[in-house]
């Protein structure tokens, strides 16, 4: 199964950059018909991961993808399923 991943780690307090690259991996994986997406925001504070479940919940960008999976082993993980 091919699979794109997004590590957040760099750019965690570079509000502008995040959106962007959150835009980019959603827009690439429907443009290239991948089937799962991984955003690692990290553990810290949480407060990226939030930010990140909020981007998804928007409905235009919900409309691109079948569903999220917070990953249950690693707090720091996102997976966003997709149906082509």
């Amino acid at each position: 199964m091919a699979k794109l991943k997004l590590d957040l780690h760099d750019i965690y307090n570079r509000g502008g950059q995040i959106d962007a690259e959150l835009n980019r991996i959603i827009r690439e994986a429907v443009d290239r018909r991948i089937a799962l997406v991984e955003i690692i925001p990290g553990k810290g504070s949480g407060q990226l991961k939030k930010r990140v479940l909020r981007f998804l919940d928007q409905g235009h960008i919900k409309a691109l993808y079948h569903r999220i999976e917070k990953d249950d082993r690693n707090f720091g993980r996102i997976f966003v399923h997709f149906r082509h």
